[in-house]
Order: C-alpha cells, then structure tokens, then sequence
C-alpha cells in the first residue's frame, strides 16, 4: 500500500530500493559500478541526504551533482532509464504530495542535466 513520504526512513527505502535495481540494470549498472567501485554505502548516505535535502528542506546536503555527471558516459538513454526506475520505484511505495515532489524535481534535474551534458560534449 502506498503511502506519503514523511521521514528519513522514507527516503531509504526508496533510496536503498532504487539503487538495488540500478545495479541490476543492464544500461546503468555497470556506469554506476565504475564510479563507486562496489562501495556503495557513502553514495547511499549521500544520496539519503540529497532526497531529504529537497523534500523535507533541511540542510543534509551540499555540494554540486552535475560536476559529478560531466566524465561519464551517459545521454538521453540513460536519464530516461534513470527516470523510467526511479518514478516505478516511487510509485510502487508512495503516493502524496512528497512522492509527486520529488517525481518533478527528479525529472526537472534530468533534463536539465542531459540538456548541459548535450553542450559540454558538443551536441547541439
């Protein structure tokens, strides 16, 4: 049964439960793999505090994630791909104002996101 997105724990279920199918993914298992090198406890946490950070407005996040996106070899397949798990994920445990909020900002990010990489890589 789906349900709002009110607490920390929220946020690491659907953290721990994304990242599990991410890794199982055929087109981004093996990019997410070469970055953390089978540690993925600290991109977990950092993670946990991203998704906190935007939906519950609190300060357990900093720093910049595009920088972190620009060395790897990803396109619009991927951010689809991305998008396509993480709102199944979403929508499989949550529903509600929270759930709907991160759906847009996961959304607006990755467009934002592959629209930058477009530039930087020379597309058009």
């Amino acid at each position: 049964m789906a349900k709002e997105i009110t607490s920390s724990e929220d946020i690491q279920l659907l953290v721990n439960e994304f990242y599990g199918k991410v890794r199982e993914d055929e087109l981004l298992g093996s990019i997410f793999e070469s970055v953390v090198k089978g540690n993925w406890q600290p991109h977990l946490e950092k993670m946990y505090g991203f998704w906190e950070t935007i939906v519950f407005n609190v300060k357990k996040y900093s720093g910049s994630p595009f920088q972190k996106h620009t060395p790897l070899p990803i396109d619009g397949k991927h951010f689809e791909r991305w998008l396509t798990i993480f709102h199944a994920t979403i929508d499989h445990h949550f529903e509600g104002q929270n759930a709907e909020e991160i759906k847009k900002r996961s959304t607006q990010m990755g467009m934002m996101f592959e629209y930058k990489l477009k530039h930087i890589k020379g597309g058009e």
